[in-house]
């Protein structure tokens, strides 16, 4: 089996060498590929990208910022792997976690498997509201999905490719995190949470997400639920 390792990036100068770094020198116990997508980087990501595209790493360039879930969708359409983790380009999530995550798809358990923040892994302690804004989320999208999560906001989420072929993506921004949760429980897919670390960052050190994504998040539950 291959394992596709999807990286979307938007300004993160500072942290694209060192997180490709960490993914190629991870031993995920499957062979592997990488495929970066910079999403209109401004910052000097774009040069560093030129320069360390290679055989084992795709780099993909968007000519303006279109938002996360644009990138992950061109990322997938390029994935050739049977299982495909999302990796953001910052280094709050660590790529030495891939085993455990990958382990209830390796094992025939799991369609999808999701790193919880919430499930008693080490983490930096940062922002309380924040973390009440990802339970609120996260509770409203198992309201409507009928899942147990308890972090469906995180970034780190694995999925059988197959699995992923089977709904069709429309999130340009932050909006993908709910719009693919709510989907795949409509296809009645076997999810598994998986514990992992975190080492958040705040916004001096390049944090991106904010309120106003919370509240869309809110509408794009209601909208995938319903209207998808």
């Amino acid at each position: 089996m291959r394992l596709s390792i999807v990286i979307p990036v938007f300004n993160e100068v500072k942290t694209i060498e060192e997180i490709l770094r960490r993914v190629q020198s991870v031993d995920a116990g499957l062979d592997k590929e990488i495929i970066v997508v910079d999403d209109g980087s401004t910052d000097g990501t774009r040069e560093v990208l030129e320069r360390l595209a290679s055989p084992s790493v795709k780099v993909i360039f968007h000519e303006k910022n279109t938002g996360k879930g644009s990138a992950l969708h061109t990322g997938f359409a390029e994935a050739g792997g049977d299982i495909v983790v999302v990796q953001d380009a910052d280094l709050e999530y660590d790529p030495r976690e891939y085993p455990q995550l990958l382990e209830p798809i390796l094992d025939g358990r799991a369609d999808v498997v999701y790193g919880s923040r919430f499930l008693g892994g080490p983490h930096r302690v940062l922002f309380f509201w924040h973390y009440v804004g990802n339970r609120i989320l996260t509770t409203f999208s198992n309201m409507l999905s009928n899942l147990n999560l308890t972090d469906m906001e995180t970034c780190y989420k694995v999925f059988r490719k197959d699995a992923l072929q089977r709904i069709k993506l429309k999130s340009k921004r932050f909006g993908f995190e709910p719009e693919v949760t709510i989907k795949l429980a409509k296809l009645k897919c076997r999810f598994y949470e998986v514990p992992i670390s975190y080492s958040g960052r705040d916004y001096t050190e390049g944090k991106k997400i904010g309120w106003r994504d919370g509240v869309a998040a809110l509408f794009h539950i209601i909208r995938f639920r319903f209207f998808g």
